[in-house]
């Protein structure tokens, strides 16, 4: 497939979605040392982040109708900036309601710029090849995803576990220094990511990225839709949407939460911090393998059953072991993730035709998965252990591989069917 240069734009695009995305695997247990947070509080760190997108995927469906794709993948940007920027006065006055508001901002111009991106490269080409597309879009999304906790951990993760025994037992005052003094390490990398990103918003603004018409059906879609009057007859639009709400969570809660988990297994914080990569590293071979595979050797359908089959698989053995065994097999949630989003896609927005603006915008404010699943998380994590709060991520794969199997034909015409 040839990149051309709208490609190689929305895969910038991606690759900023998932460096912002997977900051907070590193967030949370750095957040957690400088506030002294339980499990539940410091999953407040994802939630605030993707509970913007069920906030804010409706209204950034009416912002594109007024300002069309590229102006609203500026201004998206631009919110970003605003959200990353506060991190800065969050920092000088150590509040975690401040940290938690500029997340908020970021995944509100995250929205925007999803709302846009996902349903342009899916539309940028031929259905039954758009997982691969979106596979292309997830790699640059990947490699983002592995390289950002490194380089944010190396910075304010640093000697982590030092200070957790430093503060142990130690009085206020110089405790609160400490901390204090910990809470500022994210000024300077959040400082140069509000400028990159306002940069970014300036280039995609002044750029020739063309727009493209999702209102626009062939004589197929126009005619099954002829009766169509409303978003919510489309039931297997619907179904996706709920199927991506789960499969998030599930995905956010493999990421995030594995260096915590792997601490409370005995893991130091200093080896336990690379994990999350470890994770992403697996998505992105996912993605390559959906490039190679897709759809020339087997369909996004088949594909999709194979990833919740494989996500049962590995959830199980997770919760039969322990230690680096256990941590392993979250990390492969990863490979068995990779795809899911790829084919869940395609699948819930096809033969929409006028109505892909706001399916798009329902399908994006079930990313809002990724807020409420971690708390559930971290809730059964301090009632019972890290360990066992797994269970909550099964229900979801069966859920997701009941979608491959039928939810995803539902109220379709068979021209329309996959």
């Amino acid at each position: 497939m040839r990149l051309n240069k709208p490609i190689f734009i929305i895969g910038t695009l991606f690759f900023v979605f998932g460096f912002l995305t997977w900051l907070g695997s590193v967030l949370i247990p750095y957040l957690r040392i400088a506030y002294e947070l339980n499990n539940l509080a410091s999953y407040l760190v994802a939630f605030s982040f993707y509970i913007s997108y069920m906030v804010m995927a409706i209204p950034a469906t009416a912002l594109l109708k007024r300002t069309g794709y590229k102006k609203g993948m500026s201004v998206g940007l631009f919110i970003m900036a605003a959200g990353a920027s506060l991190f800065i006065p969050a920092a000088l006055a150590r509040s975690y309601l401040l940290f938690l508001s500029g997340l908020f901002i970021q995944g509100s111009g995250l929205a925007i710029l999803q709302t846009a991106a996902n349903p342009y490269i899916t539309i940028l080409g031929p259905l039954e090849s758009a997982a691969r597309r979106i596979s292309i879009m997830g790699i640059c999304n990947g490699i983002a995803g592995v390289i950002a906790p490194l380089i944010l951990g190396a910075v304010i993760l640093k000697d982590a576990d030092e200070i957790k025994g430093r503060i142990a037992g130690m009085a206020l005052i110089p405790k609160t220094e400490i901390l204090n003094n910990l809470a500022q390490r994210v000024i300077v990398p959040y400082a140069v990511m509000a400028s990159i990103l306002l940069l970014l918003a300036i280039v995609i603004r002044l750029s020739a990225l063309p727009e493209i018409d999702t209102d626009a059906e062939d004589k197929t879609v126009a005619f099954s839709n002829s009766n169509k009057t409303s978003i919510l007859q489309f039931p297997h639009l619907l179904f996706g949407v709920l199927t991506l709400f789960l499969y998030v969570g599930t995905e956010v809660i493999a990421g995030d939460t594995i260096i915590n988990y792997g601490s409370s297994q005995g893991i130091p914080i200093s080896t336990s911090k690379f994990f999350t990569s470890c994770t992403l590293s697996l998505m992105l071979a996912g993605y390559v393998i959906g490039i190679i595979i897709i759809p020339k050797y087997i369909s996004q359908v088949r594909v999709l059953k194979l990833s919740a089959t494989l996500g049962l698989i590995f959830v199980g053995m997770a919760l039969l072991t322990n230690g680096y065994v256990s941590v392993a097999f979250i990390a492969l949630l990863g490979l068995a993730n990779s795809l899911v989003w790829p084919s869940i896609w395609p699948l819930a927005i096809n033969g929409l035709g006028r109505f892909t603006k706001t399916g798009s915008s329902l399908l994006i404010a079930a990313i809002g998965g990724g807020a409420l699943l971690p708390l559930l998380y971290g809730w059964l994590a301090d009632k019972f252990s890290p360990h066992h709060a797994y269970w909550v991520v099964v229900p979801c794969y069966l859920c997701i591989l009941y979608y491959a199997k039928a939810g995803h034909k539902i109220g379709l015409s068979s021209k329309n069917n996959q």
